[in-house]
């Protein structure tokens, strides 16, 4: 049987957890096609998307970053594929590095992150990395957490000479998008940091002047005077903290990466850390993840965390309702929320 509603949503991934009414909602005015698990594994995705077993879908929603993921990279594989009819992929996570953003512009696909839902949640992790790396609380941690009374003895006496407060110190944001920006608020109001950031785009007057930020156009001078440097950008294939950039970095400054541990050169990283040339490092993400860099895990001036920076309760509902309201503001709107692609998509 037909459906009379005017379109169809393909629903990759669980179903939905946190926001029951909305979906209700949602699934009332568009037509749902859920693929099964096997359906989304990629050679049967591909398959299905080739014989047209779904029909001319509208939209692509996937409400979770840890399923619907089967097929793997949304790439010249995959997005030739899809209907002509597909305009916009919503997606739950704050990263894109398994979508093609170039792929899906060219197929006039835009391309929604969930990246606003999730910056609270992030900021907070990276503050606490920040305060961390500045404090080296990891060292006082982990040796309470030891049980032994020499090493509590070693850090409660030793600690403090590693330890340095962050106020009125010089913070530089890789990429000022929601996130970064919302690292930004917090670093300014909580610490009276002094933030620099660089970025494709500057932000306006006012934005800069609510937290008394520095637009850099040239990455590599803002690394040469940022007390503290905080990767916040997202991942497009290439490695951005090499050796040679981790030399451009101020002598005894920190590192912080919330973004993807794909984006750095790990070895270089360690060596960096081990020469002094930065003094301490938080990382929630990991280039090889679930595995931790082994030489990473034995230094007690780095903070390591498990890929949690976005992991509350409160970024997994905003992760789902956003994907929603994107595809229903784009459907019915013809504007969504959270483009990514907007300026790629110009171009085409």
């Amino acid at each position: 049987m037909t459906s009379t509603k005017p379109f169809t949503v393909l629903h990759i991934g669980d179903d939905i957890k946190y926001n029951p009414t909305l979906y209700a909602t949602f699934s009332s005015k568009f037509h749902i096609i859920q693929p099964s698990f096997e359906e989304r594994q990629r050679p049967a995705f591909i398959a299905a998307l080739k014989e047209k077993r779904w029909g001319d879908f509208h939209a692509v929603f996937r409400p979770f970053w840890n399923s619907g993921g089967e097929m793997g990279r949304w790439d010249m594989e995959v997005v030739p594929y899809l209907p002509e009819t597909c305009k916009i992929f919503a997606s739950a996570g704050a990263g894109y590095d398994w979508a093609d953003i170039p792929t899906l512009s060219k197929y006039g696909i835009t391309y929604c992150n969930g990246a606003r839902a999730s910056s609270e949640a992030v900021g907070d992790m990276a503050i606490w990395h920040i305060l961390s790396v500045f404090r080296n609380l990891i060292w006082s941690a982990e040796a309470a957490k030891s049980g032994s009374v020499e090493q509590w003895q070693d850090a409660h006496k030793n600690q403090q000479e590693t330890a340095f407060n962050p106020r009125g110190r010089s913070l530089g944001i890789i990429g000022l998008g929601n996130i970064g920006y919302t690292i930004a608020q917090k670093a300014h109001a909580g610490f009276g940091m002094k933030v620099l950031y660089h970025d494709i785009v500057k932000k306006d007057e006012a934005m800069e002047k609510a937290v008394n930020g520095t637009f850099y156009k040239d990455l590599n001078e803002m690394l040469g005077v940022a007390d503290c440097t905080v990767l916040a950008t997202p991942f497009f294939g290439e490695k951005l903290i090499t050796a040679e950039r981790l030399a451009k970095f101020k002598k005894g400054s920190r590192f912080v990466n919330i973004a993807r541990g794909t984006l750095v050169e790990e070895d270089a990283l360690v060596e960096a850390l081990k020469s002094g040339h930065i003094f301490a490092a938080g990382l929630d993400v990991h280039a090889n993840e679930p595995h931790v860099h082994p030489e990473l895990t034995k230094m007690r001036n780095v903070t390591l965390t498990c890929h949690n920076a976005g992991g509350a309760w409160d970024t997994a509902s905003g992760f789902e309702s956003l994907a929603m309201e994107n595809i229903e503001a784009f459907l019915e709107k013809g504007k969504a929320l959270t483009p990514v692609n907007a300026h790629l998509l110009e171009k085409q």
